[in-house]
């Protein structure tokens, strides 16, 4: 038998992004300012909920817990790559590398259940609208958010435990600017076919389950919609449905592209970008997204902001 020489990794070293330091100096100012505005969006929606009563509806319930998910999902990746923009050294613990890894897959897949609790809110919303309140009462939402948070919590903890088991050979730097799963797969000296497998069954079922549920739900009600007799009212369900359906292709092509491809077609160069996308980007759109493409929250905006009280509600 053959016996192989393993290395007791104790710390990574993460690429980053980019190797020269004028190209690290411009990212940094760059997403140092996207950070800043992605909590800014999300904390503000957040406060903003919470400051209007007529914000506190099954709608914005989901859309609030869907900031303070971005916001916790940015804060996970984005502060440790800022100081590594201006770092000689990009190091991370083990320890550490697996504890990002798990709050990123955890916040990843509760963000995916909370776009399919959204979609299904709207169903009900529009298409059945007098059991709205029965069947979206505030005891059935707080049950479905926690359901989706719980669920993150388990999908993480087998995806992490079972990466961060597989042995490391010499090598301990990882190409990518976070601890990911198919980055650390290329570091491992055992068969990672079964990593990869459930990486891969993971990710199709959270993302294509939820898929489902949210083309499902669109599907009866754009059905719903070209039924009505009122320009008025399509109007409406048009709007209140669209900041939802950009904030999904957004996501959902980026994550599709990342995790559900064959692993002989990855391309870490490409991949880096694809993932600044959703863990970067993406949650500073998308409080920008329901804002700006929905007349109750700019509404509220306007109220909060001109009112006396505005302090009352932080």
């Amino acid at each position: 038998m053959t016996q192989r020489n393993f290395t007791l990794v104790t710390e990574f070293i993460l690429l980053g992004l980019v190797d020269t330091l004028e190209l690290e100096i411009i990212l940094f100012m760059l997403f140092f300012l996207i950070y800043t505005l992605t909590v800014w969006g999300n904390v503000g929606m957040i406060l903003l909920i919470r400051a209007d009563s007529r914000l506190h509806t099954p709608m914005y319930f989901f859309l609030a817990n869907l900031s303070f998910v971005d916001f916790c999902y940015s804060s996970t990746i984005t502060p440790k790559m800022l100081v590594d923009l201006l770092s000689e050294e990009k190091t991370i613990s083990f320890a550490g590398c697996f504890l990002q890894m798990y709050f990123f897959i955890a916040l990843a897949t509760t963000e995916c259940l909370l776009f399919g609790l959204m979609a299904y809110d709207r169903y009900v919303a529009i298409c059945n609208p007098l059991l709205y309140p029965l069947v979206m009462s505030r005891t059935v939402c707080l049950k479905m958010a926690a359901g989706a948070f719980t669920a993150g919590l388990l999908n993480s903890m087998v995806n992490t435990s079972y990466v961060s088991s597989l042995p490391f050979c010499s090598s301990n730097v990882i190409h990518h600017f976070f601890c990911d799963g198919p980055p650390l797969f290329k570091l491992s000296c055992s068969d990672i076919s079964l990593n990869e497998s459930l990486t891969f069954t993971f990710a199709g079922v959270n993302i294509v389950g939820t898929l489902l549920v949210i083309l499902t739900s669109y599907i009866y009600i754009l059905s719903f919609i070209f039924r009505m007799h009122s320009g008025e009212g399509r109007h409406k369900a048009f709007s209140t449905c669209a900041s939802h359906l950009t904030a999904i292709i957004l996501f959902y092509s980026t994550a599709i592209y990342t995790y559900l491809r064959p692993s002989s077609s990855y391309s870490l160069n490409q991949d880096k970008v694809a993932s600044v996308f959703y863990t970067v980007v993406i949650p500073m759109l998308n409080p920008l997204i329901y804002s700006l493409r929905n007349k109750e929250v700019k509404k509220a905006l306007c109220n909060v902001i001109t009112r006396k009280g505005i302090p009352s509600f932080l």
